[in-house]
C-alpha cells in the first residue's frame, strides 16, 4: 500500500491545482454557456462540475488517508463520497469521449457538423452520461450496503474489505465498469483524436497555431486517460480474474484525482473563452506579484527618488521595473473554437 505522505501529497497538490482552475473554468463556460450556448461549452461545462463535486469531497479523503485509511467519520459521509468519488471518474472518461467526437465530428465533416450543430443535442448526451455513470455508481453503493453487509468491519474502513458474498456481485461488476465506461470511451477518444490529427496534418490551409492545439488537446486527454484512469480500471481486470482486490489498487485509485489536474489543460486547449479567462487571471496575478516584490525588494534610493518626486508606483512602472510589458485588456467577447 502506498504510504500515507505519498497519498496526502497527490491530494493536497490534486485540491490546491484543481479547485480554483475548475472554479475559474465553470464560472467561464457558465457565462458562455448563457450567452451563447454551443456543444463544446455544454459538454465541457459538465466536465468541470464533475470536477468540482469530485474537489469538494476530497478533503474527506484526505482525512481517511491521513488515518492510514480508517474511516472516523460520520458513517453517511462514507457511501456519499465515493458514491460522487466513482462518478465522477467514469462522468470525466465520458465527457471526455464527447468532446473527443465533437472535435472529430468539427474537423471531419465540417459542413454537416455546422448545419446540424444543436445545443441540445450536448444536453441530451450530457443527460445520458450523468444517468450512466450514477445509475453504475449507485450499484456498487447499494451492494456494499445492503448485500452481505459486514456492519462491524464497515464502521472502520469505507470501501475497502468486503466480504465473499459482495466480492462475487463487486468484481464482475468492476469488470463491467472498466470495459463499458473506460475502454470503450478510450478506443472512441483515441480514434476520434488520431483523425484529427491526420486530417489536419494533410490540411494546407489550417494555421499553425491550430494544429498545434488539437496536438495539445489530443496528449492532454490520451495522457489523463493514461496516468488517471487506465491503472484504476486495469485493477478491475487483473480482480476479476484473481477472484480477489489486487494488494496495490490503493495506489490506483488516489492517481485518479489527477485528472482534475489535468482537466483545465483541456479546458485550455478546447476553448478560446478559458484560454482568454486563464491569461486575464494570469496577468492579474503577475501583477499582484511583481507589485507585492516592488514593494519589498526596489532599492531605497529608487523608491525614495520616486518619492520625493511627488511620483507613485502604478501598475505599468512596476511592470517596467520588472521587465515585463503592460497586460492587454481582457475581452468578453470570446468565441469557443477547436
Amino acid at each position: 500500500m502506498a504510504s500515507k505522505t505519498a497519498v496526502l501529497a497527490v491530494y493536497i497538490f490534486a485540491f490546491v491545482i484543481g479547485l480554483p482552475s475548475n472554479l475559474l473554468a465553470c464560472y467561464s463556460f457558465l457565462r458562455k454557456v448563457r450567452q451563447k450556448p454551443v456543444p463544446i461549452d455544454i459538454l465541457l461545462l459538465n466536465l468541470t462540475l464533475s470536477d468540482l463535486f469530485f474537489l469538494l469531497f476530497l478533503p474527506f479523503k484526505m482525512v481517511e488517508a491521513a488515518q492510514d485509511h480508517i474511516w472516523n467519520l460520520p458513517y453517511f459521509l462514507c457511501p456519499l463520497v465515493n458514491f460522487l468519488f466513482y462518478s465522477s471518474i467514469y462522468l470525466s472518461t465520458l465527457f471526455l469521449m464527447g468532446v473527443s467526437v465533437e472535435r472529430y465530428l468539427c474537423v471531419a465533416h465540417p459542413v454537416k457538423h455546422k448545419l446540424n450543430r444543436r445545443p441540445t443535442y450536448a444536453r441530451v448526451a450530457s443527460i445520458i452520461f450523468w444517468i450512466l455513470a450514477c445509475s453504475h455508481c449507485l450499484s456498487i453503493v447499494y451492494v456494499v450496503e445492503y448485500y452481505g453487509h459486514e456492519k462491524k468491519e464497515e464502521e472502520i474502513r469505507c470501501y475497502s474489505n468486503f466480504s465473499t458474498n459482495q466480492l462475487h456481485i463487486v468484481l464482475p461488476f468492476r469488470l463491467e465498469l472498466s470495459i463499458v465506461l473506460f475502454a470503450i470511451p478510450f478506443v472512441v477518444t483515441f480514434f476520434c483524436y488520431v483523425s484529427v490529427i491526420r486530417i489536419l496534418t494533410i490540411m494546407p490551409n489550417i494555421k499553425p497555431n491550430k494544429k498545434q492545439r488539437a496536438v495539445g488537446l489530443a496528449l492532454a486527454t490520451l495522457l489523463n486517460y493514461v496516468i488517471a484512469f487506465a491503472p484504476y480500471n486495469i485493477s478491475h481486470i487483473v480482480g476479476f480474474f484473481q477472484n480477489t482486490e489486487p494488494s496495490w489498487r490503493e495506489e490506483t485509485f488516489f492517481l485518479t484525482s489527477l485528472n482534475t489536474t489535468l482537466d483545465p489543460v483541456i479546458f485550455f486547449f478546447s476553448s478560446a473563452t478559458i484560454r482568454q479567462s486563464f491569461n486575464a487571471c494570469w496577468l492579474r496575478l503577475r501583477s499582484f506579484v511583481v507589485s507585492l516584490c516592488c514593494s519589498c525588494c526596489i532599492s531605497a534610493p529608487e523608491c525614495s527618488a520616486n518619492a520625493a518626486g511627488g511620483g507613485q508606483l502604478s501598475a505599468s512602472n512596476i511592470l517596467d521595473l520588472a521587465g515585463t510589458s503592460t497586460p492587454i485588456p481582457y475581452s468578453k467577447s470570446a468565441t469557443s473554437e477547436s
